[in-house]
């Protein structure tokens, strides 16, 4: 193991999720605690939270598949290797691997529909559920309109066939991350130079960028098919949904609605950032989960 640049305190593994390498980064001792990160970021993304969260979770900030150093396995027929059912199942395992039963998630972005999929998939296993500045996937390709469509033009253009989007994000990698990210932040400085550094390292790999693709491609293909199976399954566990005042899901939706179709016992509230709000508002999303974890 060797030291986090990112996450003071914590500690880097490669944990084997069933057949699949997974980058998780460790650290705090107590009630297990789950991070998973969205597009375009990695585990990096909780560096101003993950540490004091450790001070009372034992928590794990892992990368996603396909993102950040964890493998980048084929998507394989119909983009079910990028299914939210088989990203959950990374999480499962590795915290499985690590010694944890049943533990609390929070989810940011993608992050936050792999938690979704890893409440109904494997209900035993969670004990709490956090989304951060989402709604259901199905909710939200359901009630798309041009508003939406604009703002979150890379849901439909990330989502195009092998090899459009992958060559076109490959002739300026860095530009279409910088768009992308700089875009969704409504902090000035977020994310910070060194953030952004990391997150462009990993982008700069084609074989990331292809695992965004096929990420993007299983949420409205056989994501939905999932979805739609589940269409009448309730989370049972608590759920808290925080989302930003400034960004496009809050504008867009009714953000506690859209979780309550999904989940028994939602609560949640908007704070005053744009969509990344571990690193633009870190200390409103410390305050919230202190309160959500108790």
């Amino acid at each position: 193991m060797k030291a986090d640049p990112f996450l003071y305190g914590f500690e880097l593994r490669d944990i084997d999720a069933d057949g699949v390498r997974i980058r998780a980064s460790i650290g705090g001792a107590g009630p297990p605690l789950l991070l998973l990160h969205g597009h375009p970021q990695t585990h990096a993304t909780w560096h101003a939270v993950a540490p004091v969260l450790a001070e009372r979770f034992g928590v794990v900030a892992m990368d996603l598949r396909g993102y950040g150093d964890s493998e980048k396995p084929p998507g394989g027929e119909r983009h079910a290797g990028y299914a939210k059912r088989a990203m959950a199942r990374d999480a499962l395992a590795v915290m499985r691997a690590l010694g944890h039963e049943r533990f609390a998630v929070i989810g940011h972005d993608r992050g936050g529909r792999v938690a979704h999929r890893l409440a109904l998939d494997h209900p035993d296993a969670v004990a709490r559920l956090a989304v951060l500045d989402i709604a259901p996937t199905a909710t939200m390709y359901a009630r798309t309109d041009k508003a939406f469509a604009t703002a979150y033009f890379w849901w439909f253009f990330l989502i195009q066939p092998e090899p459009l989007p992958e060559r076109l994000i490959g002739a300026d990698p860095e530009y279409f991350l910088r768009t992308h990210a700089e875009g969704q932040s409504k902090t000035p400085g977020v994310p910070s130079p060194d953030l952004f550094a990391e997150y462009l390292r990993v982008y700069r790999d084609p074989a990331t960028r292809h695992a965004i693709c096929e990420d993007y491609r299983a949420a409205a293909t056989i994501d939905l098919e999932h979805d739609a199976a589940d269409a009448d399954r309730r989370i049972a566990v608590p759920l808290l949904a925080l989302w930003g005042a400034k960004g496009t899901v809050g504008r867009s939706y009714d953000v506690l609605a859209t979780w309550r179709e999904k989940a028994l016992d939602v609560r949640g509230r908007a704070l005053d950032c744009g969509h990344t709000l571990q690193e633009e508002r870190p200390d409103l999303v410390l305050a919230a989960l202190a309160e959500f974890l108790t």
